[in-house]
């Protein structure tokens, strides 16, 4: 770390390793709100606050990438649990249309597609693991799991994800 280049309130952090990180940890900010980049601006922001802050904690215990998608990956499901919890009250009091049709996938491709279905721990430890180049393990720390069970979702969204993509008539050179 260089001269000055750690944080006042989170000592471990050095802002050259933060900005090393950004892309990847936007990458991740983006995945966590169906890909609107407005939202993941905001909560890359928020997790910057936290960590500028202090009420977000280094302390070496895993890699910083690891702990900072832990981070982005707690204010998503904040943000998302406020929402639902507000959604339900306007609900209940008929002031919502509750018809509204999901989003369709960005990209039309069989893989992402067969990814998009799969159950969402499955499809976060693919994300991690494929597409940040995270280990099990990491992967299954940022979700908040054992190792172990991040083991058992990784290996049945391959099997699904191989299902998935026989069906859709993708082959597969063993």
């Amino acid at each position: 770390m260089r001269d000055n280049d750690g944080l006042d309130k989170n000592p471990h952090i050095s802002r050259s390793a933060l900005a090393a990180i950004h892309s990847q940890v936007f990458g991740w900010a983006l995945s966590r709100c169906d890909y609107d980049p407005m939202v993941a601006e905001d909560l890359m922001q928020q997790a910057y606050v936290e960590l500028l802050s202090g009420k977000a904690r280094f302390d070496n215990r895993s890699s910083l990438q690891t702990f900072v998608f832990s981070v982005v990956q707690n204010l998503a499901r904040s943000r998302y649990r406020r929402i639902a919890s507000r959604l339900r009250l306007l609900q209940a009091a008929g002031a919502v249309d509750t018809t509204v049709q999901p989003k369709e996938p960005h990209n039309n491709d069989a893989l992402w597609q067969a990814v998009q279905e799969l159950p969402t721990q499955q499809r976060d430890i693919i994300e991690l693991v494929f597409c940040r180049d995270m280990t099990i393990a990491a992967a299954a720390n940022v979700m908040g799991v054992t190792t172990g069970t991040g083991r058992v979702h990784y290996d049945r969204a391959k099997k699904t994800l191989r299902a998935k993509l026989t069906e859709y008539g993708v082959g597969f050179d063993d």
